[in-house]
């Protein structure tokens, strides 16, 4: 299911379906619900998601917003031809290559008569695709016929390909952070950049420079990094005094500098 909060949902949408839906239909039908981010031991979270995808003796899979990581997990446990639940919301329309395949819709508003109702829809749907062991059609691979995908048990991952997963993994933790920023609406993204450690900078406008508060990490054109340790002037000419770690402190009309801020993470 979507982890994140997709574009028309309210946030933490997701993390309530989980909780009010998913998680109680899977313990009435006995089994123990696990979704990605309740797996905190490790950094290779896309190396966890794939694992269990494959070894879990059941899965559900939410199409809601039709979320293309989804959809590709999806596609891997239909690869290894295993039982999986698809449900989505009832204002997603059906993803084309899987209409074939019986869903169970939910009201997306959560409303506490419909929820109780599709709690029990997917419970029972849940027992009875595991306990068919097989004998219904859960995937294009039984559906054509074709062998299932199998798992080595002597794959071993090299520590290089555990170094890219790991950059990758971290990567996306970034994003997902860069995501709950509050951004004003004449900032794109595209005035973001991100330097080697992983730092977000933003190339502030005439409306940007309204951002700056003391104690503001910022790149000077010229000076390099500095600290905005005081702000005075008027609305049309901004003057901001600067410490600067190697040129010392200046004061400069922030209508005539081009400068970065950091956006400081936590």
């Amino acid at each position: 299911m979507p982890i994140s909060t997709p574009d028309g949902y309210t946030d933490g949408h997701f993390k309530r379906v989980y909780e009010h839906i998913i998680k109680k239909a899977c313990l009435n039908a006995g089994f123990t619900p696990l979704r990605a981010d309740d797996v905190l031991n490790t950094n290779l979270i896309a190396l966890d998601i794939i694992k269990n995808i494959i070894s879990c003796d059941m899965a559900i899979c939410d199409l809601s917003s039709k979320n293309p990581n989804v959809l590709y997990e999806l596609g891997i446990r239909q690869a290894f031809n295993l039982p999986v639940t698809l449900i989505r919301d009832t204002i997603t329309e059906r993803v084309f290559d899987i209409q074939g395949f019986r869903d169970i819709e939910y009201d997306e508003t959560l409303r506490i008569d419909n929820v109780e109702n599709a709690i029990n829809i997917i419970s029972e749907t849940l027992s009875n695709t595991f306990n068919s062991k097989g004998k219904e059609i859960n995937s294009l691979v039984s559906l054509l016929g074709i062998h299932a995908a199998q798992v080595s048990s002597n794959i071993e991952i090299s520590n290089e390909t555990e170094l890219i997963l790991n950059a990758l993994n971290n990567f996306g933790s970034q994003l997902n952070r860069l995501e709950k920023i509050s951004l004003p609406p004449t900032a794109p993204m595209a005035s973001f950049s991100i330097d080697e450690k992983g730092h977000f900078w933003k190339e502030l406008d005439s409306q940007g420079l309204k951002e700056l508060a003391l104690d503001d990490i910022v790149e000077h054109s010229k000076f390099g990094l500095g600290r905005v340790t005081k702000l005075e002037g008027q609305a049309h000419n901004p003057i901001a005094t600067l410490l600067f770690q190697h040129n010392g402190e200046k004061k400069v009309m922030l209508n005539y500098v081009r400068l970065k801020k950091l956006f400081k993470i936590e």
